[in-house]
Parts: C-alpha cells; sequence; structure tokens
C-alpha cells in the first residue's frame, strides 16, 4: 500500500482562553487564540511580559489548563485527557527547554541526559545509548561525564537541548531558551535549534524576546494583552 502522509497539523488551538481569578477581577490572560501549528516547522512566539506568551506555552506543553476553548495535539483534545495520560504525553511526545536548564547538580552531563529514558522505563544501557546520541548531535560528546557545575552557560542550555530531543519528542517547546546567554552564545544555541529542527523533523515552538532568534523560526506570531496577532 502507499504511503499516506498524515495532513493534521500536530497543533490546532480553537478559541483557546485563560483566565486567572485577581483579588477584585477576573484576569484574562489569552483570548480567543486560534492558531493551527504545522508538523516540522518552527514558530517563535514574541510578546511583551506579560502577553501570555509561557502561559500559551505551558498549556501546549499540558502544564497548564485552558479555562475554555480546546487544544489539539495530534488531534486529540488535549483537555479530555487525565493527569496521568498528561504525563505520559509530556515525557515521551514533547521536549521541553527552559531559560534555566534545570540540570542536577550531582550528576553528570550523561546522566542529565539520560533522565528522561530512565523515567520512561527504558533500561540503562539503552537510556545511556540514546543520551549520546544526543550529546553527539549538540556537539557535547566531550562532556559526557563531567559534573554540569563545570559546563559553561551555553554548554549547559545544550546539555537541556540534548535532554529535550533525547526521546525523539514529536514537539519541542523552549521558553526563552536564550534568554540567559551573551550574544555569541546565543547566536550558536539558535543556530544549533534550526538545525536539529531541519535534522529531525520535529515541531519547535520557541518563546523568546530575542529578534534575532526569533527570525530563525519559519514563523512568527505575536501576543499583545492575551491577543494573537500574525507577523
Amino acid at each position: 500500500m502507499p504511503c499516506v502522509m498524515n495532513k493534521e497539523p500536530i497543533y490546532r488551538l480553537v478559541a483557546l482562553e485563560k483566565e486567572f481569578e485577581g483579588p477584585s477581577e477576573t484576569v484574562r490572560v489569552l483570548k480567543k487564540i486560534d492558531l493551527t501549528i504545522e508538523r516540522g516547522e518552527s514558530l517563535a512566539v514574541l510578546g511583551a511580559s506579560g502577553s501570555g506568551k509561557t502561559t500559551l506555552l505551558h498549556m501546549l506543553g499540558t502544564l497548564d489548563k485552558s479555562s475554555s476553548g480546546q487544544i489539539f495535539l495530534n488531534g486529540v483534545d488535549l483537555c479530555s485527557l487525565s493527569d496521568r495520560r498528561k504525563a505520559e504525553l509530556r515525557n515521551r511526545e514533547i521536549g521541553f527547554v527552559f531559560q534555566f536548564h534545570h540540570l542536577l547538580p550531582e550528576f553528570s552531563t550523561l546522566e542529565n541526559v539520560a533522565m528522561p529514558a530512565f523515567i520512561a522505563g527504558l533500561s540503562r544501557s539503552d537510556g545511556i545509548r540514546k543520551a549520546k546520541e544526543a550529546l553527539e548531535m549538540v556537539g557535547l560528546s566531550h562532556r559526557l561525564d563531567h559534573k554540569v557545575t563545570t559546563l559553561s552557560g551555553g554548554e549547559r542550555q545544550r546539555a537541556a537541548i540534548a535532554r529535550a530531543i533525547l526521546l525523539r519528542p514529536k514537539v519541542l517547546l523552549a521558553d526563552e531558551p536564550t534568554g540567559n546567554l551573551d550574544e555569541e552564545n546565543g547566536a550558536k544555541i539558535g543556530d544549533l535549534l534550526v538545525s536539529l529542527n531541519n535534522e529531525l523533523g520535529m515541531t519547535f515552538v520557541v518563546v523568546t524576546h530575542n529578534p534575532a532568534l526569533a527570525g530563525m523560526m519559519h514563523r512568527r506570531v505575536e501576543l499583545r494583552s492575551g491577543e494573537l496577532y500574525a507577523h
């Protein structure tokens, strides 16, 4: 039988809203967000502080719940899933990179990167093998046994990216991945993300204030006071 390509977008957001109850009024952080993200594309989400960028990213990653509307990932309504199923999905299908790398200082670089494999139930040998492959992809194969406390800021973020792609998730969500880096290292991380997006074919959604990083993505959108605008 001929191979049939899956033309369903990786993400489809329908009238998505997020509200928080303040001391005196309800604050609408996201307002009727409609957005389609195609498979394999890279999308930059721009906006001022407080515009709702990180809230949107957390909802794409099932770390936060919507107040109304729907989020479909691979055609599945994330709002309908149990907390356990969401946790399984985060481990297997979504990779996260944050502004702070969240590496564990008591473990080596290799052990840090292998953590998602161990959580997923893979054997130690398989987890270590995958971690070595991921670290080679981000240019850190010479730092396998080093404690993460001995790595530079740029190297730590590379290790965090290696951890995020370890299980080859369908999506990588990055929240200000260059926010703590100088211009030179920020540019290198941007180049790495572009390279991985091309090589692995996974979808990248990047929240950033960095116009240079945003310019490397296939498409850009901007949040302004909770409303989404195309660039």
